[in-house]
């Protein structure tokens, strides 16, 4: 599938897509240590180079890293960011690249979109928030977007049978939930402080797609 046809079925299937990437970037390029000229920056799970476009365009002078596992990924991104200079691409997960490329520490800021969501919760999620933490400085802050559990069970069939008449609405017959792993706020609070982070701060709703602000703990 070329970039076109990813973004358009993200928009399908994601209420609030088109704006995700924006308020992203937005928020990251506000915290402490980002907000710092020529920061470095850590994509991970950049997929098809949404939030890279966004880095590049409100923060040029920050400096990326973009990685991903998947190199058909990374191929699509490098070409819709034109071999941007000031980005530096990886394929690997985020548990090896902190590992084997010695990364602990470095970054000001990370961002993870629409990324923890396809991670079972087996001790995948948990490694997968470790290793990022690892590779922030104290005090920096993740950008964390995904899938959530409602923590309203009373209203988990309406906000159900809403997400799938919003992917019919958008022109989508088929839902792609089966290949997620949602998770509630209760256990994503629990992960993110064993994994060195304090507590989530919620700052975006869309049915059940949710976005954190989480600090490295120093």
């Amino acid at each position: 599938m070329n970039t076109a046809g990813y973004e358009r079925l993200q928009s399908q299937v994601i209420p609030g897509y088109g704006s995700l990437a924006r308020l992203a970037v937005a928020l990251l390029a506000s915290s402490p240590l980002a907000a710092q000229q020529q920061a470095e920056v850590l994509v991970a799970g950049c997929g098809t180079g949404a939030e890279l476009l966004e880095a590049v365009a409100q923060r040029p002078d920050w400096a990326l890293t973009a990685l991903d596992p998947s190199m058909d990924m990374l191929q699509e991104a490098r070409q819709r960011l034109q071999d941007q200079p000031g980005i530096q691409w990886h394929q690997s997960t985020v548990e090896l690249f902190v590992e084997e490329a010695g990364m602990a520490g470095r970054f000001a800021g990370a961002l993870c979109v629409l990324v923890l969501q396809s991670l079972r919760d087996d001790g995948g999620k948990l490694a997968f928030l470790t290793a990022l933490a690892r590779c922030l400085r104290p005090g920096a802050q993740l950008v964390l977007v995904d899938l959530m559990q409602s923590s309203l069970p009373s209203l988990e069939g309406q906000l159900d049978q809403a997400w799938h008449g919003f992917q019919r609405a958008s022109g989508l017959a088929v839902s792609r939930q089966e290949a997620w792993h949602p998770i509630g706020i209760a256990r994503l609070t629990s992960l993110v402080n064993a994994a060195g982070f304090g507590d989530p701060a919620r700052v975006f709703q869309a049915l059940g797609f949710e976005g954190f602000l989480l600090q490295r703990l120093g």
